[in-house]
């Protein structure tokens, strides 16, 4: 069934189209060197609430406004808060009460809001009050007021503007009071997580949700494995466990990222996953992952001239050269010297480039490779899956955001020897 906005919006109002007299004068000599205060419109509150510079006006006073002059304003507008909550710019006036008025102010608002909760936070404009009203209100209005989502609370998390006041309750509403949110979730963790709107609930359960509840989710989060990590949403909830989880959550994740390491860096939203596993992952899990492309790129000499000239490739790439250790570094380094002349020329010139500066850090002579061939044991494991579909997907591009860093030039006396290791024999990583 439809909820219907609460009636009253100012804009359905039968008034007068035309401005008061002294709303027209404040906005033709808004620009004038007359000093408007707030007692200069008292009697005309709620109208001037109502207009894009009227309302700005209204609360940049409330900012600095003593408590006489604060309710003064709000007895005008407390007889029309409802409709203003839901108003373009009427929404701001009442946040701003919600920010800088009384306890009684904001409980008094808070209660004007009651029975109609629900149709607010499906609204544009009245979801962000109910948020701010959960920010600033005592816990139990914030209880009464959370209530009143129960049975709907699927409906807000997949809507545009609900999502963000199921957001704010995780957030700022006590475990005790929001329980029957988080139990509406059970068994449709994996959904949500997939969902434009539902990966950022699962994301804020994460961050706010205590331990025994965390586990829940992540244990149904597992259970979906590879699809979450090539999904455009799901892989933001994937990057979020990479990011905050616990060692072993964050270990689960890198172990099926590198079960198919080749195919999810040339992903579009894969790419994302794999290079969070190479910041936030441990130094023998990124050693791992190199050794994965480099025992890869010895099975087909074009794996990693593929990479780099890809593009979200080209950023795995440059990750795992950003965060490796010095002597993982320079090994990679010499590698990646030999495959460059396969991809220099290529439509693809930007790309090499990138992954060229970040081939210039210095390296103390303490850990630089010896001017001779490094063995670098290459294991037998089997070759990547590559029969993980990629999803199609019509969202925006990918927003890989690895930066093209400048050369970091070392001492003078400082000498780099570039080494190319022969493949299939290499030990010296221990």
């Amino acid at each position: 069934m439809a909820i219907e906005a609460p009636r009253g919006s100012l804009r359905d109002r039968e008034i007068s189209p035309i401005r008061s007299a002294l709303l027209e004068e404040f906005k033709s000599t808004g620009k004038s060197n007359r000093r408007w205060e707030l007692k200069d419109i008292y009697n005309h509150i709620v109208e001037f609430s109502g207009d894009q510079h009227g309302s700005r006006f209204i609360q940049q006073k409330l900012e600095t406004a003593n408590s006489d002059e604060r309710e003064h304003v709000f007895k005008e507008i407390i007889q029309n808060a409802l409709p203003l909550m839901q108003d373009v710019f009427g929404n701001y006036v009442i946040q701003k009460f919600f920010e800088h008025g009384d306890q009684i102010q904001k409980h008094t608002l808070a209660a004007k809001m009651k029975a109609h909760v629900l149709s607010l936070s499906l609204q544009m404009y009245g979801c962000r009050v109910v948020q701010k009203a959960l920010e600033h209100i005592l816990v139990d209005q914030q209880a009464s007021l959370v209530k009143e989502l129960e049975g709907n609370v699927q409906r807000c998390v997949k809507d545009q503007n609900g999502n963000h006041v199921i957001q704010k309750a995780i957030e700022r509403v006590p475990a005790e009071h929001i329980k029957f949110i988080i139990d509406s979730f059970t068994g449709s963790v994996g959904t949500l997580a997939i969902h434009p709107y539902g990966c950022r609930v699962v994301q804020r359960m994460l961050e706010h949700c205590d331990e025994p509840t965390k586990s829940s989710i992540l244990h149904e989060l597992h259970q979906q494995g590879s699809p979450l990590i090539s999904d455009q949403y799901g892989n933001y909830v994937t990057q979020h466990i990479i990011e905050h989880g616990a060692a072993d959550d964050r270990a689960r994740v890198i172990h099926l990222v590198k079960q198919s390491l080749l195919l999810y860096s040339k992903h579009k939203h894969a790419s994302n996953v794999v290079e969070k596993c190479l910041k936030y992952g441990t130094d023998d899990q990124r050693r791992d992952m190199m050794l994965t492309l480099v025992e890869s790129n010895s099975q087909d000499s074009n794996t990693l001239s593929m990479l780099i000239k890809d593009a979200f490739g080209n950023y795995v790439i440059q990750t795992l050269l950003d965060t490796l250790l010095d002597k993982e570094y320079s090994i990679f380094v010499s590698i990646l010297r030999v495959e460059l002349p396969k991809v220099k020329g290529t439509v693809s010139g930007k790309h090499v480039l990138a992954v060229e500066k970040k081939m210039h850090r210095f390296i103390p002579s303490s850990v630089q490779l010896e001017n001779k061939p490094t063995d670098l044991t290459i294991s037998t494991t089997p070759p990547l899956a590559n029969d993980l579909p990629s999803p199609q997907s019509s969202s925006a591009p990918s927003t890989n955001t690895s930066a093209v860093g400048d050369v970091i030039q070392g001492p003078p006396t400082a000498k780099f020897i570039p080494v190319v290791p022969q493949i299939g024999t290499v030990t010296d990583l221990s």
